[in-house]
């Protein structure tokens, strides 16, 4: 039997109850950028690495204003948010030398949004082989570092 080692999501596993109101307004609004993995703040929007990402390196770019479309906030925030992403995918080419990005974001739950009454913009880096059969049949990521190493990479980098 083979075993991926994956301590980081111990904390999340034994945790008693979700947290309460939307996470994308409750932890920019804590001030604990490094325990919430918040690498950049932008007057609109911040960026925050995905706890749960496909691919190391897996970041989102989001308003601070809680918004279930882009209609919902000002024009000022979506030109952030676009050009946060412009430089989230330059960032990640420099940092993680991918050979390919995705940049996407689910509108509605319907849509496949985790968070549905908040938008985010995911934007991650993509190599040949990282969707192999771990995540397609096995329905299991294999991540090459630790999300906290991650987190330092991408604050420096902003």
């Amino acid at each position: 039997m083979d075993y991926l080692w994956s301590p980081w999501r111990f904390q999340y596993v034994t945790k008693e109850s979700k947290p309460a109101g939307c996470i994308f307004c409750t932890k920019p609004a804590e001030e604990k950028d490094e325990d919430n993995l918040i690498f950049f703040r932008g007057a609109y929007n911040f960026g925050i690495l995905n706890l749960y990402p496909y691919t190391s390196g897996h970041l989102m770019i989001v308003p601070y204003r809680h918004a279930a479309t882009l209609n919902e906030i000002s024009t000022e925030a979506a030109a952030e948010l676009m050009d946060l992403t412009r430089r989230a995918e330059s960032v990640l080419f420099e940092v993680y030398r991918p050979r390919g990005i995705n940049v996407g974001m689910n509108i509605g739950e319907c849509a496949g949004a985790g968070i549905a009454g908040h938008i985010h913009m995911h934007v991650l880096p993509r190599w040949p082989g990282d969707g192999n059969f771990m995540t397609v049949i096995g329905e299991t990521r294999v991540l090459v570092e630790d999300i906290r190493v991650t987190f330092e990479k991408l604050k420096k980098a902003f």
